[in-house]
């Protein structure tokens, strides 16, 4: 399964930007996911150039945070912007990474995409709370590279 259109269904796909809106709901943060076949970039490296190409640092808060998988190289890297990174627990993202990896492993993608977005989204819910006027600033459709 190297493919991009096989690492999801369609229905696992909109189950995903579901979670997203609900992590969202009450909240100003901003979550992506973004699943594309191989990079020859250090992950980290591309899952930054991926953040900015979606405008993930233009949020008013820089609480954007992008799960970037590349499927064939079983890579996946969590990428927070600078306002979330500072108030999250030290080891609130590797605690997070070794959660979805769990599910990964046994090729459970969509549990553990969900389970990534919803952790992503309890943080960003206590740090950034929903106030009144917030907009959601950027797509919650999965992008594919």
């Amino acid at each position: 399964m190297s493919k991009v259109e096989d690492f999801l269904t369609k229905e696992e796909e909109q189950l995903i930007v579901e979670a997203i809106r609900m992590a969202e709901k009450a909240t100003s943060g901003e979550i992506r996911v973004h699943i594309e076949k191989t990079t020859s970039k250090v992950p980290y490296d591309r899952a930054l150039e991926v953040f900015h190409e979606l405008g993930m640092d233009a949020t008013e808060l820089k609480n954007g945070v992008l799960v970037y998988v590349a499927v064939e190289d079983h890579n996946f890297v969590i990428c927070g912007d600078k306002g979330i990174n500072e108030v999250v627990p030290a080891d609130f993202w590797d605690c997070t990474k070794e959660a979805m990896a769990a599910e990964f492993k046994i090729g459970n993608f969509k549990q553990g995409l969900i389970d990534g977005i919803t952790r992503t989204g309890e943080q960003l819910q206590k740090y950034f709370p929903y106030q009144e006027g917030d907009t959601n600033e950027l797509s919650n459709e999965i992008s594919k590279g």
